[in-house]
């Protein structure tokens, strides 16, 4: 007999660890591989090229949304999905790709003038086919997280971003310049389909109901309106600066915010792919779900807090070591956005506890509260510069991180007081590294010394205050790593 738990439900808790796992295997692997190839690139392309590729992301992140954006929540959220309506919805993503991407073509001229870069209109409308494969990989990718089969993300993911990776430092030492990232964008989505396509065995059939579409985007349209605000305010500041401030202006901001994007993406977007599912699974036992939420909050902002702490420490030293010191003038948006990014576990927590409960209605409200208040401070900080900008967007973090987390006190009796008590013990132990961390960097050694005592000193000193005052995340992590670990050793031996 197994002896692993199951659930009336069906949703296991080896089967949630596992997926956990290998979504935390796939975000993570890709992560490093972008993170070492955005170090060649940025030592061989300038800031002026990577400005240019912020301004033609945020016409394609922004598009995407409709194309991509709420409809894979509904379809996972759905518990009795079948091949009517994958099929719909694939039909649907395509011919809303076709719209958004004529749309673009079009507008690709105009776009171009109003920047003073003649360059993004031809760019722009080579870019935007990315918009077909997404469309393709919505379903997909539905798929893979509603059956909990995040292995295969793995593979597919890792294998487009190391091969489109090492496309992109050729194209770099050829001299390409901008059109290397071009290219590694492209290349990246295209293997993410094709690999998808050969793993994933559903297959869209000619079958189409427009009811099935309408009832699903009843459910995601405010999912979709939801993240269109959220994309359109990350993009507003790079659409922004670009049009205000200078080229390598817009270069540095977006270096900054990078690295530390990075991780919040490798972190939170593994916790919260396979924690919908989950969660939706147990939504109908309010005290399992709180145990299970409040078990995730803590787990991942005692990953994320020393990493952003870390991260903003040892800034200035990263850097020079990493990037050279054309890049130098990253370095306050780098602190600042680590900043920003250290409440994004809670929001993203918070939020998927609302989908997972089908409130996309409470979602939207709050997403619209929220965009209010962050252009109002946008708009109010952009005549101050780009400093006050990026702090600027730490106030309006903190405040929509609040408003994020007042419903579930309904929800799943789950309040803003209790949850601070829960993080503030990893929240206290980061500031506390930061400043150690900081510190170290003072010190006058060479740069890479200097990284390397900052790092060590940091990681050790995190870890051992998380021993002597046994807090509960440390002890939980500790837990399943050495459950995986037993397992793996166990099969192994028969």
């Amino acid at each position: 007999m197994s002896d692993e738990k199951t659930t009336a439900d069906g949703v296991s808790k080896n089967k949630v660890i596992n997926s956990l796992f290998w979504k935390f295997m796939e975000v993570g692997g890709t992560q490093i591989i972008r993170f070492v190839v955005q170090i060649v690139l940025a030592r061989l392309l300038c800031p002026e090229d990577y400005g240019v590729m912020a301004i033609l992301l945020a016409f394609i992140t922004i598009s995407d949304c409709f194309v991509t954006y709420g409809i894979g929540t509904a379809l996972v959220q759905k518990k009795d999905t079948d091949d009517v309506d994958y099929s719909s919805i694939f039909y649907m993503t395509e011919l809303t790709a076709l719209v958004l991407y004529l749309v673009l073509f079009f507008c690709a001229p105009f776009i171009s003038n109003f920047y003073h870069m003649e360059i993004l209109s031809r760019i722009l409308r080579i870019l935007a086919v990315i918009l077909f494969f997404d469309s393709v990989n919505a379903v997909q990718t539905a798929i893979v997280q509603k059956t909990m089969q995040f292995k295969k993300l793995f593979f597919s993911n890792m294998g487009a971003f190391l091969v489109s990776g090492i496309a992109g430092i050729i194209l770099a030492f050829k001299g390409f310049g901008i059109w290397t990232l071009v290219v590694q964008q492209i290349l990246n989505v295209v293997l993410v389909t094709v690999i998808l396509w050969f793993t994933v065995s559903w297959r869209p059939k000619f079958i189409f109901s427009f009811e099935r579409v309408k009832k699903l985007y009843g459910f995601g349209w405010k999912l979709m309106f939801s993240a269109l605000l959220d994309v359109l305010y990350k993009q507003l500041y790079s659409l922004t600066i670009g049009r205000v401030y200078s080229k390598e202006d817009l270069g540095n901001f977006n270096k900054g915010e990078q690295f530390p994007a990075m991780i919040e993406s490798a972190l939170d977007g593994s916790i919260q792919s396979v924690m919908l599912p989950a969660l939706v699974a147990k939504n109908d036992n309010k005290d399992e779900l709180k145990n299970m939420v409040r078990k995730t909050l803590k787990t991942s902002c005692f990953i994320v807090f020393p990493c952003m702490f870390g991260l903003a420490g040892v800034s200035n030293n990263l850097v020079l070591v990493l990037l050279t010191d054309k890049w130098i003038g990253c370095v306050p948006f780098l602190i600042l956005s680590c900043f920003f990014f250290l409440f994004y576990p809670i929001q993203i927590t918070n939020l998927t506890v609302i989908n997972a409960n089908g409130r996309s209605d409470i979602y939207l409200k709050l997403e619209i509260i929220k965009k209010v208040i962050g252009l109002s401070i946008l708009f109010a900080t952009l005549p101050f510069g780009l400093i006050t900008m990026a702090w600027g967007r730490i106030l309006s973090v903190v405040l929509a991180t609040v408003i994020s987390m007042y419903p579930n006190k309904k929800i799943i009796d789950y309040s803003v007081i209790k949850q601070i008590k829960d993080i503030l013990p990893s929240f206290l132990l980061g500031l506390l590294m930061f400043f150690l961390v900081y510190g170290l960097g003072m010190i006058p050694l060479p740069p890479l010394l200097s990284l390397f005592i900052q790092i060590t000193g940091g990681v050790i000193f995190y870890v051992l205050t998380a021993i002597i005052f046994k807090m509960e995340a440390f002890i939980s992590l500790k837990n399943v790593l050495l459950d995986k670990l037993g397992r793996k050793n166990e099969n192994n031996t028969i």
